[in-house]
């Protein structure tokens, strides 16, 4: 007869420490199996050197070796459906619950609905925890109730909740992780397996030192310089530091504070409203007839469009799969109100290149650069880029690194007139939005 066990289904939190779910699975009294699985679901729609997969990969490993090294245990990895592994699973193991951390995206919604529904005929329980934020779903609601869609009330409310509770538990699994199921040997997958290849692109480690949060309201909107921001995204997207701790690390610093909440934020509007993702929050502006013009987007995707500022961005973007924030407003404002081009496509690139690519924030900031969504950007507010350039970037740093060729001859003429595409612009949303 197998001993009864429960699993740890790691997904978003990669991380041993602090981590919710993976505390109440070691507390359970029985012994934990750690598991991943790569779902092809998601995977068969990534290029091949993804290098979001080569940091997930390596990122296991790492504590793959530390529950080997100290726990004579292991992470167990699978690639394929998650349903399929769960039925195999299932076969292997006398499974008593699997725990898990909450994930709010639509996909991960029906996943794990999926998952639950098959463990539950099975008499098997099905526990998730709140990780990877603050405050989720409806836990910062206005007073009547309903979802706020304006950043600043929402984040004096997530303050003043925050200010409170002042809950900042950490949960620390180091005095359980013994509990871990001792393995010989753990299921793995190399990246070569599932059909991917180590990518030239890597993801830079987090920075959060106290220069950085003492500057940060003066650093964060200059692209040139090297360390005006954090570059925690990624790590925030994969769970490998715990939101918690660096709410800790930030305490009193309001402008790095103001970020974190931005991301709750735009959580929350997905969690309510999750046909953002595909739909204009604001209907009337699915009117707008975007031109759809494929060689106007191949230039702006390549950085070629003759504006430096919108091209060190996507060049930017496409050597290190990370882009400026302040640039990232830039480009987009740009395809769609220069361009005229549906922010989708924007929106789909940027999914397919940014390390730290979160469907949240992804939607939220392209219907905001397209006037569509909440807390928008006015339709009639257009970036200059020219105008941009001299404030963000006026001694040319960030220029001069993503756009050596910007004196050649081979560098292009600007594809578009600012005043020209600016007229264009506001003629075809009144016209739609009328």
């Amino acid at each position: 007869m197998k001993d009864k066990l429960v699993i740890f289904w790691f997904r978003r939190d990669l991380r041993l420490q602090d981590n919710a779910g993976l505390l109440h699975a070691l507390q359970s009294g029985y012994p934990v199996l750690p598991i991943f699985i790569f779902d092809t679901a998601i995977l068969d729609q990534l290029p091949k050197n993804d290098p979001r997969v080569s940091f997930i990969h390596g990122s296991l490993q790492e504590m793959d070796q530390r529950l080997r090294n100290d726990f004579g245990s292991g992470l167990a990895q699978f690639h394929g459906k998650p349903l399929e592994v769960y039925k195999m699973l299932m076969d292997s193991y006398d499974v008593h619950t699997v725990y898990t951390n909450h994930d709010y995206e639509p996909y991960a919604l029906e996943r794990d609905r999926d998952v639950r529904n098959f463990l539950s005929q099975r008499g098997i329980g099905f526990e998730a925890f709140k990780d990877q934020v603050i405050f989720e779903k409806g836990e910062i609601l206005k007073d009547d109730g309903t979802p706020y869609v304006v950043y600043t009330p929402y984040m004096k409310r997530w303050k003043a909740v925050f200010n409170q509770e002042r809950n900042l538990r950490c949960y620390d699994t180091v005095p359980y992780l013994q509990n871990v199921l001792k393995m010989e040997h753990s299921p793995s997958c190399t990246l070569q397996e599932m059909g991917f290849e180590p990518s030239n692109i890597t993801v830079p480690d987090a920075m959060l030192d106290s220069d950085l949060l003492a500057n940060y309201g003066n650093t964060r909107d200059f692209p040139g310089l090297e360390n005006g921001t954090s570059r925690l995204g990624p790590h925030l997207r994969f769970g490998t530091v715990s939101i918690r701790e660096l709410v800790k690390q930030s305490l009193g610093k309001e402008v790095f504070w103001n970020e974190l909440i931005w991301r709750e934020f735009f959580m929350q509007i997905l969690w309510h409203y999750p046909h953002t993702v595909t739909k204009a929050f604001k209907p009337k502006y699915d009117r707008i007839p975007w031109r759809m013009d494929l060689k106007d987007f191949e230039k702006w995707k390549t950085g070629q469009t003759g504006y430096p500022l919108v091209d060190a961005g996507m060049r930017q973007l496409n050597t290190t799969g990370y882009m400026h924030n302040r640039v990232r407003m830039l480009v987009a404002s740009f395809l769609c109100k220069h361009l005229l081009i549906d922010w989708r496509w924007g929106e789909a690139y940027f999914a397919e290149k940014l390390l730290d690519y979160e469907l949240s924030s992804n939607v939220g900031n392209w219907q905001w650069a397209a006037g569509s969504g909440v807390d928008a950007a006015p339709y009639f507010r257009i970036f200059n880029p020219m105008t941009q350039l001299q404030k963000f970037d006026k001694d040319r740093s960030y220029i001069q690194q993503w756009i050596p060729d910007l004196q050649e001859f081979s560098y292009p003429s600007p594809m578009v007139d600012h005043k020209t595409a600016r007229e264009r612009c506001l003629q075809v949303y009144r016209k739609a939005l009328a």
